[in-house]
Formats: C-alpha cells, structure tokens, sequence
C-alpha cells in the first residue's frame, strides 16, 4: 500500500514539475519582446521607474546623477521584469561603476512591496484631499510632512513620537543625531531643521514614517563600527547600500568552526547595541536568517535589514526615572507556531535600563535548538561535535539564553556563552604546535600537514 501511494506522489510531483517548466517556458516566449528588451535598456534612468517622478514624496536624491548617468545598472536576472512578481520586498541586485575605482556590487531596495508603496501614496492623498487619488507631488504639501517648515528650528519628539520603530520613544538627542546625520542633503552636519530644504524635510520625515532603515543606517554607520551594511545614497524609491555578501542561512550548514565563529559574533552584535560607549541601546524586533549577512573576505556578520529597530536612550531613561527604570527586564519566551517569531513590548523597551531582548532574540531565532527556519530546526549551532556534546556546556548555556530557568539567568549565561564561544574559536593545544610548526615550513608543506581550523589560518 505504501508502496503504491508512494508511486503515485511520485507522478505527481514529475507531472507537476513538468507543468511548472512548460508554463516558464510559455511565459519566456509571450514576453520574448519585453525579454530582449531588457536587456537593451538600462531601466535604472527612467524616472518613473525608480519613483524619482513621486519627490518630495521619496526617500532623497543624492545618487540620482550616477543614476542617470547609467553608472548603476542591474545585474542578469534583476532586468527580467517578469521575475518582479516572485521578488515581493523588492530588493535589486546591481553594479555599480566609478571610472577611476571600476565597478562594485550593490544592492537596491525600495523599502516596501508594492502594495505597501501604494498604501503611503494613498495615505497622502488621504490626508491631503479626502480621497485615496490625488497629484501626489501637491498632496505632500497639504500633509503634515510639509507643516515642519523653515520655521521649525528642531525635530521634535512630539511630532513624531509613534511614526515607526525607529522614534517609538524618541529623545531629542537621537533626533538631533538623525538630522544631523542625513545623507539627503548637501548641508549635513547640523541638528538644526531649519537648515534642510523643503524637500529635503519632506523627503526626511517620510523615510522616518513609512521605512527608517535608510536613517537607521546614516545615523549608525557601519564607518564608526555599528554592525550595519554601509547607506550609500536614494534617487527617488530607490535606495542604494553596500553589498555585505550572502545570506546568513547560506552558512546554516557551513563547517562547525564557522558555524561556533558567525555565532560568537551574532552574540557579539547583540551586546553592542544593547550596551554602548553612546548609551542608545538598539533592540532588533525582526531577528531571521534573511536579516543577517556574512562578507565574502572578512566573514563579518552584518545586520542587512534595519527596518524593525527600536532606538532607546538610556541617558533620556535614566534622567525621567519611569516606574521600575533600574528593575532588569527579562524577556519571556513564549512557544509560536511560526517562524522567527519574538514576544516583547515596546514600551517596556523604552523604558528600563538593562533589558536581555537581544540575547533572548539572537538566542531563539538563530542559534538554539528552538531555532526555526524554513522547516529546519536546531539553530546555526545544530550537530555539535561529540566532545562539544558530552562537555553539554553549550547546550545548557543556549537554553538557559533562551528559555532561562533562574531569575536573571538569560544575562549571566548570554555573558558566559559568549566566552565560551571564544573558546571553541580558538585552536586547541594540538592544532596550535601544528600550527607553529607549520610556520617554518613550506607553503606547500602547510597545506599538506594543517587540517581543519588551522588549514584556514595557514592559507
């Protein structure tokens, strides 16, 4: 019986296979015309393509020359207007070419799926006129995005208290940084408002309302150390940012010494932006395998998607003493039947010194055995080594950051996990006279005689 069902699902896949290869072969010959024409056009000049015809209704325009200059161009299957339909957060890889340096790798995001990018503009118009339709360049200035005009000396947190993630609970220090901070005008380097053009107010206080991973990215730049992909510039709806390397789920069967290397830096992010030499603490809300990416040469992990951050200011916390300020808050885990899924409260975020929400996140989405990803489950630090395994430190640790059984034990074990992490990165005594042998040796001797780990450090 078995056996015969199993047959039949067998059919059915081949059958279904089958289909799907005619019906893409069927959707390569009608669009055979738009297909050659793609290639012949670089679509990245045309205004409307890239939203420059919507500012002040847009994220900025400080690459819109190199745009329009063709220096930015898609890669192969990113021209395939087809493939738009599978490619819903609408992120773009592309090339990008100075004369003088050549060309690098970058990608290009809209910040939002098309309906999303529909909804703010019907958002506007709403505010505007009253209905979902309207001229949207005329609608900006109705809207409460072009009150803040040359009058205003300051960004303010009342005004914008609540728009997104990033001013959930904003100080006035952290608004002066971003505006101090934006990349969308020629006149950087002061906090003062008054300073920006109307457009660029408009342009800086949409961003802020509808996706603030661009602000995120300027007002923490990747320059002075923050985990963060480098901001390069936006020409209308498109934004441009450094290329990191590949996804961090690429990795998720990588060798056990890469694996234990990405996690102690995981760990290590997660304790930068929750304790600071600038006392903002940066709480991740959206914690996946997509959201973090590993570079090619260096094998740093980077945050490559900022939208969902919470900004608090400790400094701000600490001087207004809200109920239970300098109580630690342990953040509780709950079972979901979803992926990647977190509990907090934002309010509670904002409001207490010393909070675990970045342990809690890095440790149940990405590297337990609570961990779970497109249908996998186990984390990034899955099938441990047996020595790993009957030493059990590492599991015990991993679960008490996740799931902790003492009070306060999510910190003290989020501190010692990633010691031992550092530990299982280091080489051990054998491997390190190997090691030191190979140093005196030819370079085709140490890559005969280094195994593993330290293979890797003689080439």
């Amino acid at each position: 019986m078995l056996r015969i069902l199993s047959l039949k699902f067998g059919r059915v896949y081949r059958c279904g296979k089958f289909l799907f290869i005619v019906a893409l072969f069927v959707i390569l010959l009608m669009n055979t015309h738009n297909l050659f024409a793609s290639f012949q056009r670089n679509e990245l000049t045309d205004r409307r393509f890239i939203g420059l015809n919507k500012c002040p209704a847009c994220f900025g325009t400080s690459w819109c020359r190199k745009f329009m200059n063709g220096q930015v161009t898609f890669e192969m299957w990113g021209r395939l207007r087809f493939l738009d339909f599978f490619n819903v957060k609408n992120v773009y890889f592309a090339q990008y070419g100075e004369p003088r340096e050549g060309t690098r790798r970058v990608v290009l995001k809209r910040l939002g799926s098309n309906q999303e990018l529909a909804e703010i503009d019907q958002k506007i118009c709403k505010r505007a006129t009253g209905r979902p339709r309207c001229d949207l360049i005329q609608g900006m200035y109705k809207t409460e995005f072009a009150r803040l005009n040359g009058d205003v000396r300051l960004l303010t947190p009342e005004v914008v208290e609540g728009w997104s993630d990033l001013v959930h609970c904003p100080s006035q220090r952290l608004l002066d940084r971003v505006v101090r901070r934006y990349a969308e005008t020629k006149d950087s380097g002061s906090f003062l408002l008054k300073n920006l053009k109307d457009t660029e107010r408009m342009q800086l206080l949409m961003t802020l309302a509808f996706n603030p991973e661009p602000l995120v990215l300027q007002s923490f730049p990747s320059d002075e150390g923050w985990p963060f992909a480098k901001y390069l510039g936006a020409c209308g709806r498109m934004v441009a940012v450094n290329y990191v390397g590949e996804e961090l789920w690429s990795f998720y069967n990588a060798p056990w010494e890469k694996r234990v290397d990405l996690a102690k830096q995981l760990m290590d992010i997660a304790e930068q932006l929750t304790n600071n030499d600038f006392d903002f603490a940066l709480y991740l809300l959206d914690v996946s395998f997509d959201n973090f990416a590993v570079g090619p040469r260096d094998g740093k992990v980077i945050v490559v998607d900022a939208e969902n951050i919470i900004v608090a200011d400790k400094r701000l916390i600490k001087q207004n003493k809200p109920e239970n300020y300098d109580v630690w808050y342990e953040s509780r885990y709950e079972e979901c039947d979803k992926e990647a899924c977190l509990s907090f409260s934002k309010d509670i975020l904002c409001s207490r010194v010393t909070v675990d929400h970045n342990y809690y996140a890095v440790c149940q989405n990405l590297l337990s055995r609570f961990a779970t990803w497109r249908g996998t489950t186990g984390g990034l630090l899955h099938d441990p080594p047996a020595d790993v395994i009957k030493d059990g430190r590492l599991t015990a640790l991993l679960d008490e950051c996740t799931r902790p059984q003492k009070q306060y034990g999510r910190f003290q074990a989020a501190k010692e996990l990633r010691e031992f992490l550092t530990q299982l990165t280091q080489p051990s005594n054998t491997n390190r006279e190997l090691l030191f042998g190979c140093r005196y040796q030819s370079c085709q001797h140490w890559l005969q005689s280094c195994p593993g780990l330290i293979k890797e450090v003689c080439t």
